[in-house]
C-alpha cells in the first residue's frame, strides 16, 4: 500500500463532512453557540453583535437557515446562540426547537442582533460577541468554517489558536498543501487501487445527498428547479436521459438545502452545494449504467478527492462559483463510470475549465440550484466529449495541455484576477432597494 494513502484518507475525511444548512451562516451560528457555552447556558442573552468578512456576508444574506423558516445571518446568529450545539460543529443547528425559534424571532424583532461587514484580510471571517448583563464573550473564526482562533471573556483571553494547539494548525496547513500538490494521476491511482474497506466511508455521502435530493423532488423548496424538471419529464417535454437526470437530481438537492431543509448534506471543502455537485451526478450515473457498489464507491472517492485538489488552488470563499470545481470532480467520476481512462478524465477537467470557469458567486441563495444544474450539465457534457477523446486544447483560452497547469490557471483567475469582483458584487447586493 502506498504510504501516502492513509494521509489521503485523513484529508478526505477532513474535507468531506456532514453539514446542516449553508455553511457560511452556520459558521456564525457556531461562533454564537460557542460564545454562549463560554458564558454559561443558563444566562439570559441580551444582545448579539457580529462582524463578518465581505465574502461571508455575501454568502449569508439570502439563504434559508434550517429549522427556522427564515433567511439571513442575523437569524443564524440568534438561533445559534439560543439553541445551537457548538460540539456539533457544522450541524450546530440540529437541536433547534419551536421554542428556540420563537425566542430567536423575538430577538430579531427587538433589534437585538446586528451583523456588519469588517474589513479583514481573511476571506472567511466571523467575530461574534454575545452580551449577558455585565458579561460578554467574543468568538472569532478564521479561514475555515469551524476554525475557532480566539475566545475572549470580559476582555480576557480564554483561548487563542496561537497558544491553544499550534501543532494542529501546522498539520492543517500540511493537509492543505498535500491537497494542492497531489496530482490528478495520483488521485486516480489511489481511487482505483485503495482497498475497498479504506474508502467505504464515502458511501455516507451518497446516502445523505440522495436523501435531500429526494426531499427537493417531493416538496416545494426554493425555485423548484428539480421538481420542475421532473414535471416536464412527466409531460413528455423532457426525456430522462443521463444529462437530464443528473441536472434534476442535483438541483433538487440544492433547492432543498438552500431553502432551509432540515436534512444534512455531505459537504466538500466547506460547502454543501459542492458536496452535492461532487456526489449526486456520480450516484445518478452509477444507477443509470448499473454500476456495482465497488465501482460506485471508487467513482465517488475519485470525484470528491479531485474536487478537494482543485478547490485547494482557490480561496475558501471567492468570486468564482466553487460548485463548478466540485462538478469537475463529478465529471472525472462520470468518465470512470463510463469506462474511460485517466487521460480522458484529465480531458474532462480541461473541457470544464474551457466551459464554465466564468460563473460568479453572488452569494448563497435559492438560485444557487440554477448554478448547480448548469455545472453538473457541463460535467456530463465534458465527460462525454472526453470519452470520445475530444478536449479543449492550449490554443484556446486559459486551458493548457497539462491538466495541473490548467488547474493552476483557474486558481490564478479566482485568486488574482477576480480580486475586485467580490466587493463589486457585495456593493450591488447591499445597495438594491428593498
Amino acid at each position: 500500500m502506498n504510504k501516502k494513502w492513509p494521509e489521503y484518507i485523513e484529508l478526505i475525511k477532513t474535507e468531506v463532512v456532514p453539514a446542516l444548512g449553508c455553511t457560511e451562516p452556520v459558521s456564525l451560528a457556531l461562533a454564537a453557540a460557542t460564545a454562549v457555552k463560554e458564558l454559561g447556558k443558563e444566562k439570559v442573552i441580551d444582545q448579539i453583535d457580529a462582524k463578518v468578512s465581505g465574502n461571508l456576508m455575501k454568502n449569508g444574506m439570502g439563504v434559508g437557515v434550517p429549522g427556522t423558516g427564515m433567511k439571513g445571518l442575523p437569524v443564524a446568529a440568534a438561533a445559534g446562540a439560543l439553541g445551537g450545539d457548538p460540539d456539533a460543529l457544522l450541524e450546530v443547528l440540529n437541536s433547534l426547537t419551536p421554542e428556540t425559534v420563537a425566542a430567536a424571532k423575538i430577538m430579531l424583532d427587538e433589534d437585538r442582533v446586528s451583523v456588519s461587514v469588517k474589513d479583514v484580510p481573511h476571506v472567511l471571517y466571523v467575530e461574534c460577541t454575545v452580551f449577558s448583563g455585565e458579561e460578554e464573550v467574543t468568538v472569532i473564526i478564521e479561514d475555515e468554517h469551524t476554525n475557532i482562533t480566539s475566545i475572549e471573556k470580559n476582555g480576557h483571553e480564554v483561548f487563542s489558536a496561537s497558544t491553544g494547539n499550534p501543532e494542529y494548525a501546522e498539520h492543517a496547513e500540511y493537509l492543505h498543501n498535500m491537497a494542492k500538490c497531489t496530482r490528478v494521476e495520483e488521485i486516480w491511482d489511489f481511487s482505483m487501487n485503495a482497498p475497498l474497506e479504506m474508502i467505504e466511508f464515502i458511501e455516507m455521502a451518497a446516502e445523505l445527498n440522495e436523501k435531500i435530493s429526494q426531499a427537493g423532488l417531493n416538496k416545494d423548496y426554493g425555485l423548484k428547479i428539480g421538481k420542475t424538471m421532473q414535471s416536464n419529464i412527466d409531460k413528455g417535454v423532457l426525456h430522462e436521459d443521463l444529462m437530464t437526470a443528473v441536472m434534476r437530481n442535483s438541483s433538487a438537492a440544492s433547492d432543498a438545502r438552500m431553502d432551509g431543509c432540515e436534512l444534512p448534506v455531505m459537504a466538500n471543502s466547506g460547502s454543501g452545494n459542492q458536496g452535492i455537485a461532487a456526489t449526486v451526478p456520480v450516484v445518478t450515473t452509477a444507477k443509470l449504467v448499473n454500476a456495482d457498489r465497488e465501482t460506485k464507491l471508487r467513482a465517488l472517492i475519485l470525484s470528491h478527492f479531485t474536487a478537494i485538489h482543485i478547490k485547494a488552488h482557490l480561496d475558501r470563499l471567492s468570486a468564482l462559483c466553487a460548485v463548478i470545481v466540485a462538478a469537475m470532480g463529478s465529471s472525472v467520476g462520470i468518465v470512470y463510470l463510463l469506462g474511460g481512462t485517466r487521460e480522458q478524465a484529465e480531458y474532462a477537467i480541461e473541457n470544464m475549465i474551457g466551459d464554465v470557469s466564468g460563473i460568479i458567486c453572488d452569494g448563497a441563495k435559492a438560485s444557487c440550484s440554477l448554478k448547480v444544474s448548469s455545472s453538473v450539465n457541463a460535467a456530463v457534457k465534458a465527460a462525454l466529449l472526453a470519452i470520445d477523446n475530444i478536449r479543449v486544447t492550449q490554443e484556446q483560452g486559459i486551458v493548457e495541455n497539462d491538466v495541473e497547469k490548467v488547474i493552476n490557471n483557474l486558481g490564478k483567475l479566482a485568486c488574482e484576477g477576480m480580486k475586485n469582483t467580490d466587493s463589486t458584487i457585495l456593493q450591488i447586493m447591499t445597495s438594491k432597494s428593498k
